[in-house]
Order: C-alpha cells, then sequence, then structure tokens
C-alpha cells in the first residue's frame, strides 16, 4: 500500500484519561494546524488488574468502553475548540497503549505523547510509562511533551544533539525542518565526555567534534536557508548539558540509535534523565530503516 501524501499524514496523539493534562493535545492540535494535516486521537482502552474482581468481563468491557467514549469525546471538543481549522478525529481502541500507538504510528506525520508518568524514576523505568516502548517500535517521531510546558519561553530555537554516527542524520533533518517551520535558529550540540583518566587531549577532541558537527550540518544550507546554524562542542554530562539547553528551547531533536552521545540515548539511561528533566518537548526520530524486503506500512 502506497504512502499518504505529507498533507494526509495525520498527528497522532494518545490521550490521557485525566482532563487536566492536555498540555501534549494542546501542543498537537497546533502543531496540526500548523502543518495542515489531520489530528487523530487516540485512547486505548485498558484490561483489568489481576486479582480486581469485577461481575464479569461483559459488564467490565462495557464500562471500559463507555469511560473511553467519554475521555475521547472530551479530548475531540478540546481540540475542536483549540484549532476549529483543524480535521480532527478520535479512535478508541483495544490493547495496550504502547502497541496501539506503535500500529498508529503507521503513515503518521508524529506521534504526540505527554510526560507526566516520567516525573519520577520508578514509573520512567516502569509499566506507568509508554514513551520508551512506543520509541522502540515507531514508524515516525515521536515528540514527548513535558506537562506542564513552559509557556513564557523567549528563546527562537531548536535542539539537535549529534554525535558524528550514521543515524544521526535524520536527527538533524528533522531538526532542521522543525526550524524552518517556526522561522528558528538551530543549535547543533555535542557533549564530550572525557575519561576518567583525561589522557585525550581536550583541545584536540574539541578540534574533530566541531568538524564532525561541520559535517553533520553540511549539505542541510541550500535546503533550510532561512534556518541560522550555531555549532556548539560542550564539555560535561550529557543530561545537565541537554537540560540546560533545553531551557529556552522550542524543541529539542534526537534519534534513537547510535553509538553513544545522543542518537543512542533514547534506549539507555541517559535517555531517562532528559525525559524527567527537559524543559521542552523532545522530538525522537527513529533510524531509517535498512533497505530490504518491502514491509507492509
Amino acid at each position: 500500500m502506497a504512502r499518504p501524501p505529507d498533507d494526509q499524514r495525520p498527528i497522532v496523539v494518545g490521550i490521557d484519561p485525566d482532563p487536566a493534562k492536555r498540555m501534549a493535545l494542546a501542543w498537537a492540535a497546533d502543531e496540526a494546524a500548523r502543518r495542515g494535516v489531520p489530528l487523530r486521537l487516540v485512547h486505548a482502552e485498558g484490561v483489568p488488574t489481576p486479582g480486581y474482581e469485577v461481575p464479569s468481563w461483559e459488564e467490565w468491557n462495557q464500562a471500559l468502553h463507555e469511560a473511553g467514549e467519554r475521555v475521547l469525546k472530551d479530548a475531540v471538543a478540546f481540540a475542536e475548540t483549540r484549532q476549529p481549522r483543524v480535521e480532527v478525529s478520535g479512535l478508541l481502541a483495544e490493547g495496550s497503549p504502547a502497541w496501539v500507538l506503535g500500529e498508529q504510528s503507521h503513515g503518521a506525520t508524529a506521534v504526540v505523547l505527554g510526560s507526566q508518568h516520567l516525573g519520577r524514576l520508578e514509573e520512567a523505568f516502569g509499566s506507568a510509562s509508554i514513551a520508551v516502548p512506543v520509541l522502540a517500535h515507531t514508524r515516525c517521531p515521536v515528540v514527548v511533551v513535558p506537562e506542564p510546558e513552559r509557556i513564557d519561553r523567549r528563546s527562537d530555537y531548536y535542539v539537535v544533539g549529534v554525535d558524528g554516527s550514521p543515524q544521526a542524520a535524520a536527527a538533524v533533518d528533522v531538526a532542521f525542518a522543525e526550524a524552518a517551520l517556526r522561522g528558528a535558529a538551530l543549535r547543533a550540540l555535542h557533549v564530550w565526555q572525557p575519561g576518567p583518566l583525561r589522557i585525550t587531549d581536550e583541545q584536540e577532541a574539541q578540534r574533530e567534534w566541531s568538524r564532525i558537527l561541520s559535517e553533520a550540518v553540511a549539505g542541510r544550507g541550500a535546503a533550510y536557508r532561512g534556518v541560522e546554524v550555531h555549532q556548539e562542542v560542550v564539555v560535561g554530562h550529557p543530561v545537565q548539558a541537554l537540560t540546560e539547553a533545553s531551557a529556552d528551547a522550542l524543541g529539542l531533536v534526537v534519534g534513537t540509535r547510535g553509538h553513544g552521545g545522543f542518537t543512542g540515548m533514547l534506549v539507555g539511561s541517559v535517555s531517562q534523565g532528559v525525559l524527567r528533566h527537559a524543559r521542552c518537548p523532545v522530538i525522537a526520530v527513529p533510524q531509517p530503516p535498512e533497505r530490504g524486503p518491502r514491509e507492509r506500512p
């Protein structure tokens, strides 16, 4: 099946049942309006907790379905009020949220999630978080929006993490596109973390990583002439450096594969720190699929 045109690929947003948590939905609605694409709201019906006594499976399923319909109806009304010109649809699906959103990522522009469950370490590593499993299986960028997001942000720039791996190219491409869409600047950032013995010459390392950064952004200028690019190599811990860089950023763009640094962080411990502490939306870009037998979209 052919992939739908870009203007028909919806932004998919996972709906939290708590009506007070609407930051991700608001961000997704605004993004759909900005891009001129449809918005698809997805709510996954849960399953009974083991040991929880219910009169019958039929009654339990009916109660879940009715509750899910109410959640979805309220969320659709919110999105339509916020962005009346956006085509909004709702989907009530059975299954785990991570699986449902992974399936919905096929043919989507992006999948948007809230990060309210990622504030505590035990939740970030537990079943309450769906961001990491969605990231592991998605076919499109995943945007994790902090709850609440800062609204007093004054700087107009995106940050993209670069580690020099071939997989980082996809994240750089998305970062340029996002910056161009909003008329924003772009900070291409690499964090160099020296070993405990500091055997490596720091000045030489700085020069080498500056060269790698220049190569990473080279060639995009012709396509995105309006994007002002700033390249930075900093020494420190990735979580701390990214958190500081995200303080006034419109978004932080990273990859989900790589050989360390930024493009590998969303599958490891650094990702947990970034998702807990980043002060702006985090846009995680999956590695482009390798060429091979054609998969069903």
